[in-house]
């Protein structure tokens, strides 16, 4: 999000979440409001071009809608956004948990910001690339959950420590070649303060993580053997196990955070601070992690448990909508899709289909394909189904003569993850379902 929130053009019925400036710690605000003055043109897909040569401030001040954008379009919904920021929060309260919110899913750092202010502890990312972005905008608590070992990355890392007194950093390691690596990489870059790490657990057929409580616990003990390394706690992704809501994946899942649970009072007396971290919880079973992990506390005194949801913001139409715990359990308040698709029909080939000119470069469609919700100006779209996509088009079967050539269509999405990477511009709607959707804000992703 650009730093426009605070222009006279806004109203009283303009979201919380826009309409003040935030203030929110550990990121460089100003870095973030500096996005507003990045100059729209042909880099952006979804900026029209009567845009080009403005500002991002600029061109938002001429109140634009949605009838001014072109297809194929990606926008996020003001209102959506944040109900979900706001879910989160209270949840992750109510919970006795914090947040690290996988900064992957977006890799915009104006949502960071907006997750940083409403009281996540730090933000997680996945690759050194992601990193420097981060650090480009300041972030000063970042969770890498993966193991780097690249040398010329790991003096990077070094040199952010010594620099920044203000910085901390967390990786993880899962191997005691790892350790070996990691240690000797930063004493040779002469790193003078110890890089945290968490010892990574995983799980038969899963992911990365030392395989079973006694090999992690071969490498905490190289970790404490360690001399530019300083042991923090542990962690793991217990998505790597399960991709649904059945007894069995829940069966898996707890089965894991039990190892995970053990791992952590076993390393209790290693442990050189007295707030170790154990942490878990991807988007789809962080109710289950708190319920099985928060009872550590009274095992290992300190012990604070991070979870690390990141698709939640955006939340979805298709796979986190079926699996969130915010979505299939009984919460009081669930969360909202806040992104959505818009294509045009460019064609009627046949009977029963039409093509849409959004395709996969355009939308998410790993775990599942784009649904079709309305036709704008004519109303919802029931009975159609998008059954295919190619690069640049969707197959569109039995939406008949509700959606003629040149009608355009909301799509749902499935998966965010792999939706913001599509778009380096992200139109913010006011409210997706109003008939004339203003653009409020342009969020600037970095992949």
């Amino acid at each position: 999000m650009s730093e426009t929130a605070g222009s006279a053009e806004r109203t009283d019925q303009d979201r919380q979440y826009f309409a003040d400036p935030v203030h929110g710690p550990g990121i460089d605000t100003a870095a973030v409001a500096a996005l507003a003055d990045e100059t729209l043109d042909f880099r952006f897909k979804a900026v029209p071009a009567d845009a080009w040569g403005r500002s991002v401030r600029d061109w938002l001040a001429t109140r634009p809608t949605l009838d001014g954008l072109g297809t194929p379009l990606l926008t996020l919904d003001a209102a959506a956004l944040d109900h979900n920021l706001r879910t989160m929060a209270a949840w992750c309260r109510g919970a006795g948990v914090r947040l690290a919110p996988h900064g992957k899913t977006t890799m915009a750092p104006a949502l960071w910001q907006a997750q940083l202010a409403a009281g996540a502890h730090a933000v997680t990312l996945a690759n050194l690339p992601q990193l420097r972005v981060a650090r480009a905008f300041g972030v000063q608590r970042l969770l890498l959950a993966n193991t780097l070992l690249d040398p010329a990355g790991l003096a990077w890392v070094a040199a952010e420590l010594d620099r920044d007194p203000g910085f901390a950093f967390t990786s993880w390691v899962d191997s005691t070649d790892g350790v070996r690596q990691m240690d000797a990489a930063l004493r040779a870059a002469g790193a003078t303060r110890p890089v945290e790490v968490l010892v990574e657990l995983g799980g038969p057929g899963g992911r990365t993580g030392a395989r079973g409580v006694p090999a992690a616990l071969e490498v905490a003990a190289a970790v404490l053997a360690a001399p530019a390394l300083r042991l923090a706690g542990v962690g793991g992704y217990e998505g790597a196990l399960a991709h649904d809501a059945s007894d069995a994946a829940l069966a898996a899942v707890r089965g894991y955070l039990a190892d995970l649970a053990d791992l952590h009072r076993r390393l209790a007396a290693d442990y050189p601070t007295a707030t170790p971290v154990v942490t878990a919880g991807g988007s789809a079973y962080f109710d289950t992690v708190a319920q099985e992990l928060t009872p550590l506390a009274r095992h290992v005194p300190g012990t604070v448990v991070i979870v690390r949801a990141g698709a939640y913001l955006a939340h979805d139409d298709g796979f986190y909508r079926g699996i969130s715990p915010l979505a299939r359990g009984a919460a009081a308040t669930p969360l909202r899709s806040a992104m959505h698709g818009w294509a045009r029909v460019v064609s009627h080939p046949e009977p029963r289909l039409a093509l849409l000119d959004a395709g996969k470069r355009d939308l998410p469609f790993d775990e599942g394909l784009p649904e079709p919700q309305l036709v704008r100006g004519r109303g919802p779209l029931t009975g159609a189904a998008v059954t295919a996509l190619n690069d640049q088009h969707a197959f569109l079967r039995d939406a008949g003569p509700a959606a003629p050539v040149g009608a355009v269509l909301r799509l749902g999405l499935s998966h965010p993850c792999t939706a913001f990477d599509k778009w380096s511009l992200i139109p913010v709607l006011d409210h997706a379902d109003a008939e004339h959707p203003r653009v409020v804000d342009l969020v600037r992703t970095y992949f």
